[in-house]
């Protein structure tokens, strides 16, 4: 019933921003001053706060310890948007809404960046042994009741202009959109984020290039830490018994991998064929280590685990980050210098 309230609201204040037929200017700002900066998701919203720190007011859409591939906008997101001087997305498929949403109303004072217009993207990779399709999505429709049945009218109406996405060729080309995993994508990233900053305020300039640079120098150190650890290694397989949002990251440390679903996958039960894969690589080559993404539920990680013995850790991709961890101020750096160590592990 929540789902379909905020599904029919969404496409009501939509409709109403779309009437609007203005967006706020960059002038009009809040009471403090300070210029307003929206991201979707954790990874660019910490960006912004390490380069910008308490000089901008700062908003995340997506909630802390949420599930971002089903996350659906209220009119309260789509009201930030609309207020925002700078608006930082990914601009994948996973984020089709946000497109629908700058499209209804007038953008021309806002400063829009999409992260995968930032670095050179990579189509999304099947390998080995993984699932790669969603067979199950026309069973869970026969089994939907009469409100979930009305919401999802709604959503169809909502996302009308995403049929071709779902119901796409097999052959047309996903782009994986995890690209802030590379510590090497995320320092082209900053670089423009501060870029953006600069130019939507300008009377902080020299604080936002200032933070920039201290925080491209921790990049680099992170980058390096990466790098010794690959250049260390017995062995360069990772397995991942969850979906896989490492393609970036792997490329840049010249990583092997096998996991049960590709990043973007909306998934979370694989196939026995799948598993058996899974337990049978880690053991033919002795992997001491089974990863698992955040805010995962960990089942299939545990099973290969016990099956296997390998130890699991996880590889935190930082699309999203849990309350406690999120009200702790832990940020990307944190959590990457953390996959260092678990990196370590798995690959010595």
């Amino acid at each position: 019933m929540k789902n379909f309230f905020n599904i029919v609201i969404s496409v009501i204040a939509l409709s109403v921003v779309t009437g609007c037929g203005e967006s706020r200017s960059a002038a009009a700002r809040n009471d403090n001053g300070k210029i307003n900066v929206t991201t979707t998701i954790f990874a660019p919203y910490d960006f912004v706060r390490q380069i910008a720190g308490d000089r901008v007011n700062l908003a995340m859409l997506l909630p802390p310890g949420s599930e971002s591939h089903s996350f659906e906008p209220s009119p309260r997101d789509i009201i930030t948007v609309q207020n925002s001087d700078i608006f930082i997305y990914i601009g994948g498929e996973s984020e089709n809404w946000a497109d629908r949403i700058l499209q209804s109303m007038n953008t021309d004072n806002m400063k829009i960046l999409a992260l995968m217009n930032a670095v050179e993207v990579v189509e999304e990779e099947i390998v080995e042994g993984m699932e790669h399709h969603d067979d199950d999505h026309d069973d869970e429709h026969e089994h939907e009741g009469f409100f979930e049945r009305i919401a999802s009218f709604f959503r169809n109406l909502f996302n009308r202009d995403r049929n071709h996405d779902q119901d796409h060729d097999h052959d047309e080309v996903v782009f994986d959109e995890h690209v802030w995993t590379s510590p090497k994508n995320t320092i082209l990233i900053v670089r423009l984020i501060t870029e953006l900053l600069c130019e939507a305020d300008s009377a902080n300039a020299g604080f936002y290039r200032q933070n920039a640079a201290a925080y491209i120098n921790a990049l680099e150190e992170l980058d390096a830490a990466f790098e010794e650890v690959v250049a260390n290694a017995r062995r360069r397989t990772i397995v991942f018994g969850d979906r896989f949002p490492f393609r970036y990251f792997a490329d840049a440390y010249r990583l092997e991998y096998f996991a049960a679903f590709p990043g973007c996958s909306t998934e979370t039960e694989p196939s026995a064929a799948t598993v058996a894969f899974l337990i049978n690589k880690i053991r033919a080559e002795q992997i001491p280590v089974i990863f698992h993404i955040e805010l995962s539920n960990e089942r299939m990680a545990d099973a290969i685990s016990g099956e296997t013995g390998a130890k699991k850790l996880l590889l935190h991709a930082t699309h999203n980050i849990s309350k406690i961890d999120f009200d702790a101020g832990l940020g990307y750096l944190d959590l990457m210098r953390r996959n260092v160590e678990n990196l370590r592990e798995a690959l010595h």
